[in-house]
């Protein structure tokens, strides 16, 4: 294992990216392979595991994200807070847009429902929706690792890491939300699990973009930095809060929320310094 990392270190960061986002890729293909083990999943287990990535997720906004943007916008001569600001907000906003143009979709769809069978629909739907988050969070990924050319505080191998997981534990359940339904819409197990593996595709494409694009175009590396900070929160608070807090033991499932902030901070204060 310590080999391993030594020689994950010794990659440029986009083939770091392109790796970690590898990673969050597979969490999804088996959250997936669940349909091949059960037809359902204990929903305590799946809550938790979605509060704690949205805890680790809000805490790596911060310390990977939003604080090297501030720090590196000062360095550039840029208003801090300004480009910050409109960075996390754009982030926000692009997938509040992108939940929207998918409700016009699914309204579409649903008048059109003597020409498109159940089955089809509930796969369209299901895979456009988790797809359309899971880019940016690839592209969160990338940035994370790109920043690591600039030698920022708080941008580190170790916190690029713990974002990669977060992501990557959050992916879990949402692979199995696609491929579980399916089987029971009557799709075959193999074609089941193939669609919900579909959807993690966007990240290892969002993470390369990500990490290549800051690596050469440093001045707009606090913007981008500050955008994926918003694009997870946005993900944080329109689904993984929610959903986590529609389980009966929903304090519990706060405490998984907490116990994956504190993880993440953690690695980030006390080992990436």
């Amino acid at each position: 294992m310590r080999y391993i990392m030594d020689f994950f270190i010794t990659l440029p960061p986009h083939l770091q990216a392109f790796l970690a986002t590898l990673f969050t890729w597979g969490i999804t293909a088996l959250g997936a392979g669940m349909v091949f083990l059960f037809k359902r999943i204990n929903k305590s287990v799946m809550d938790a595991t979605l509060g704690f990535a949205g805890g680790v997720m809000i805490a790596a906004a911060f310390w990977s994200l939003l604080s090297p943007a501030i720090e590196l916008a000062s360095v550039l001569g840029f208003s801090p807070w300004l480009m910050t600001a409109a960075g996390f907000l754009c982030g926000g906003v692009l997938l509040f847009i992108g939940d929207k143009l998918f409700d016009v979709t699914e309204k579409r769809l649903e008048q059109k429902g003597a020409r498109c069978n159940g089955s089809l629909k509930r796969c369209f739907l299901l895979i456009f929706s988790i797809t359309l988050h899971n880019l940016p969070e690839g592209i969160a990924v990338g940035v994370s690792f790109g920043a690591l050319t600039y030698g920022l505080d708080g941008a580190t191998v170790a916190a690029a890491l713990m974002l990669s997981l977060g992501i990557g534990l959050q992916n879990f359940p949402e692979g199995t939300a696609v491929s579980v339904p399916l089987l029971r819409e009557g799709f075959s197990r193999k074609k089941a699990f193939f669609y919900g593996q579909l959807s993690g595709m966007a990240e290892p494409i969002g993470g390369l973009f990500g990490a290549l694009l800051v690596a050469h175009a440093r001045v707009f590396l606090p913007f981008l930095l500050s955008f994926a900070a918003g694009a997870m929160i946005y993900v944080v608070v329109e689904e993984l809060i929610p959903e986590s807090q529609s389980n009966q033991k929903k304090d519990l499932m706060a405490l998984f929320t907490l116990i994956g902030f504190v993880v993440m901070m953690i690695m980030d204060v006390a080992l990436g310094g």
